[in-house]
């Protein structure tokens, strides 16, 4: 169906809490598909957003086997209109790749429910394998034998207001009013571990899923590929938007390196290093799947200097900096007279201690230059 569709379609102010057949229109990619009208901005306190900066300039997916038109559209970004007359609603979930989410409404009420992350082994079954669905309707004790002793959080959102849902809380939403929304996932340096644990469990459950198969030569990248399916991107996805987010933010400190700008990009790469790290644990399983990455290609085209000129603005404009048509100049110059020995370290990144040699080599030779 589409959007025209949809809005032809929706019986707005005349649906019924007990309507069972209203539709809802969700992830909207409203953004992509109309690039240049600028129905809005976002907050200032929402901009420190890797993902879709990234997704502006990379597909998330590496393995071209592993996307089709389909599923690449519903990755294309992660900034969505929703539309729903009053009664409808979201089951509960917990939002993709465990990201943070913001939604602001601009028309209509919403109340949500929302639990604590701590509190989220008590709305699935023994198995921790099903989530309850709806509160309301699906609490039985015998399949959910925790739910009555879960703490829900309840809010109202008003016209105008936004909501901002950290990592891992799950929630549930029902449309008070006919409600149009503007909602974004994100994640950046503060909550990749989020991202990265969601990640490694999926992949140890989709290497359960198939373990007959453990003894094929097409093991490792078939667990790949199913996890790419399931969770939205698989660990060479991650690994490379690592590298490339890595690198944009090692470009930065050729631009600043002093005051809270640097210290921002410093920790950036911290965070990552520290992900880095934990990825050892699973790099001879990849290697043994040959799913090395090569990033001699990201020196071949404009897409990473752009993600670095993306980046730039984006903490320019947290960090309260003006920004220039010569710094985009700067970039390009950047690009062109990078040292050496830093461009060689970053083609030969192909693994996880690699970026973590790559992080402590670039840290380390700018680290005494970090002041206040």
């Amino acid at each position: 169906m589409t959007v025209s569709e949809f809005i032809n379609s929706a019986q707005f102010s005349k649906s019924t809490d007990c309507d069972k057949s209203l539709l809802y229109l969700k992830d909207w990619h409203f953004v992509k598909e109309f690039p240049e009208y600028v129905a809005y901005k976002t907050p200032l306190h929402f901009c420190d957003d890797w993902l879709n900066l990234y997704l502006d300039k990379y597909r998330m997916h590496t393995d071209p086997d592993t996307y089709n038109q389909g599923n690449e559209i519903s990755c294309s970004d992660y900034r969505f209109v929703y539309i729903g007359p009053k009664g409808t609603w979201t089951p509960l979930h917990a939002d993709v790749f465990r990201s943070y989410s913001w939604s602001a409404n601009v028309c209509g009420r919403k109340q949500w429910y929302l639990l604590h992350p701590d509190q989220h082994h008590l709305i699935y079954d023994r198995n921790m394998r099903v989530c309850v669905y709806n509160i309301f309707s699906d609490a039985n004790e015998a399949k959910f034998p925790g739910f009555k002793k879960a703490v829900w959080w309840e809010c109202t959102q008003e016209q105008n207001e936004i909501i901002f849902v950290p990592s891992g809380w799950y929630h549930q939403v029902q449309n008070l009013e006919d409600t149009i929304s503007i909602n974004h996932n994100w994640f950046n340096a503060y909550n990749l571990p989020w991202v990265w644990d969601l990640l490694l469990r999926d992949y140890h459950e989709a290497q359960e899923y198939i373990e007959d198969l453990k003894g094929c030569d097409e093991f490792e990248e078939l667990c790949q590929r199913n996890l790419a399916a399931n969770t939205g991107m698989n660990i060479i996805d991650f690994f490379v938007f690592m590298v490339r987010l890595a690198f944009s933010n090692m470009v930065q400190l050729y631009n600043v390196t002093t005051g809270a700008m640097a210290r921002h990009f410093v920790f950036n790469l911290e965070c990552i290093r520290s992900i880095a790290l934990k990825m050892k644990s699973i790099d001879m399983d990849v290697k043994n799947g040959n799913l090395i990455v090569d990033r001699r290609k990201d020196f071949e085209d404009h897409l990473l200097e752009e993600l670095c000129a993306s980046l730039g603005k984006t903490y320019g404009s947290i960090h309260g900096h003006s920004h220039s048509q010569a710094e985009d100049h700067t970039y390009k110059f950047l690009f062109k007279n990078l040292d050496s020995e830093f461009h060689i370290l970053c083609c030969r990144v192909c693994d996880s201690e690699d970026l973590v040699a790559l992080i402590n080599d670039k840290l380390i030779k700018l680290g005494g230059s970090f002041v206040a």
